[in-house]
């Protein structure tokens, strides 16, 4: 199984001034020695800021990545070589189907001609997907 774009990211900021919001709500602001897969991370020069608002500095931290509402990185990784497309195909779109063979192909041509093509829009679902980014579990809601 690969990681995902947040823990590339995540990494790609190791280095760099980060902050983090606990669900505490105690902030940690300093820079990113480490970062693992499932989000703990070391942090050295750390300002804190508690929720009344006092601050103190810590030399080095470590926090378990499950303790973490959200993550603040520096701008600048939004430009990182990870975000780019690389390779052949980068500038094309993902095409017709999945790769499943005729049948896949023929049915998109039928729904371009209008014959007998299968509903689209809205309607044709009548739920959708939120996506609960603390818990990560999908939700159907009812339009």
């Amino acid at each position: 199984m690969s990681i995902g774009v947040p823990v590339k990211l995540l990494h790609e900021a190791m280095g760099h001034i980060v902050t983090l919001e606990l669900k505490t709500g105690v902030l940690y602001r300093g820079t990113l020695l480490d970062a693992e897969d499932n989000m703990n991370v070391q942090l050295k020069t750390i300002t804190v800021t508690q929720r009344d608002g006092k601050t103190s500095v810590l030399d080095q931290v470590f926090v378990r990545g499950s303790q973490v509402r959200f993550f603040v990185v520096p701008d600048m990784l939004k430009n990182a070589p990870m975000f780019r497309k690389i390779g052949p195909g980068a500038t094309k779109g993902r095409g017709i189907g999945l790769g499943r063979g005729k049948a896949t192909v023929a049915r998109a041509q039928a729904a371009a001609r209008g014959r007998g093509a299968r509903e689209r829009g809205v309607e044709a679902f009548p739920w959708v997907l939120v996506v609960v980014a603390e818990s990560n579990v999908a939700h159907p809601v009812k339009q």
